[in-house]
């Protein structure tokens, strides 16, 4: 698989939110459309819609990691379901040892002390570490 954290920046660059840049960078591999993940996603920049929770560029990881992990067996709906979550907490613990949050109010506090980081980084670091997961999963 090749490396989408271009393609994620490049999306951010052009005006997608956070989430939407991260997310519509692996619609190919994930056999959806861009325009349907796009639409899917256009609430959860700013940390979720402007509330400044989760950044975005984390909920487009996390929603890539979901459809590449789950088996998608609603007869069986525990069958991936704590392996997903697992690969969530890690992927979070990574995004918060390069970054020091996950929460959007923390990497982009405009109100107090400079932020952490700037999204557009927040984005490579997100596709970046879905990046790692596809070249550790391929099959």
């Amino acid at each position: 698989m090749k490396a989408n954290k271009e393609i994620a920046v490049q999306n951010f660059k052009k005006g997608y939110n956070c989430c939407q840049a991260v997310a519509c960078a692996y619609c190919e591999e994930l056999g959806m459309k861009e325009e349907d993940m796009f639409k899917l996603t256009e609430g959860f920049g700013l940390g979720m819609g402007g509330l400044k929770d989760t950044c975005g560029a984390v909920t487009g990881m996390f929603l890539i990691l979901s459809l590449a992990n789950s088996a998608g067996d609603m007869a069986h709906p525990l069958a991936t379901k704590m392996d997903t979550y697992a690969k969530f907490r890690e992927a979070a613990e990574k995004f918060r040892e390069k970054n020091r949050s996950i929460y959007c109010r923390d990497l982009k506090n405009v109100n107090g002390p400079q932020p952490l980081v700037c999204c557009t980084q927040c984005v490579e670091d997100a596709a970046a570490l879905v990046d790692e997961y596809f070249k550790e999963n391929q099959k």
